[in-house]
């Protein structure tokens, strides 16, 4: 079985997975808005989300017949205390987390780009 660790820097690896936790800093959103700005199917998008959610990065529910999707920040918290140990990393903070999201997404990446069954 995987460390939980493992498990939380491979969700954070893929560059969609990153814009899905970006986009979830602003508000809850339900899994069909998630999907709407990438160029893949619902199927992969929900791929990620279970990813994310398997990692305790978001948690996803059910109103009525939509399913809702809302940031975990308490998912780093792990990460968090496992970079502090190396005595050069800050605890992670949600403003500090959206700030590095946010330069990682204008960096790099085109989420269309990004294969949704890696993990």
């Amino acid at each position: 079985m995987d460390h939980p660790l493992d498990i939380v820097f491979a969700a954070l690896a893929d560059p969609t997975r990153r814009a899905i936790l970006a986009m979830l800093l602003e508000d809850d959103m339900a899994v069909t808005d998630v999907a709407e700005p990438f160029e893949m199917s619902l199927t992969a998008i929900s791929k990620h989300l279970t990813i994310l959610t398997r990692a305790g990065l978001i948690a996803q529910e059910k109103r009525g017949r939509v399913k809702w999707c809302k940031l975990d920040p308490s998912g780093l918290r792990s990460a968090s205390v496992w970079m502090q140990g190396f005595g050069q990393f800050e605890p992670v903070h949600l403003d500090a987390f959206e700030r590095f999201l946010e330069q990682e997404l204008a960096q790099d990446l085109d989420p269309s780009d990004a294969d949704p069954v890696r993990e």
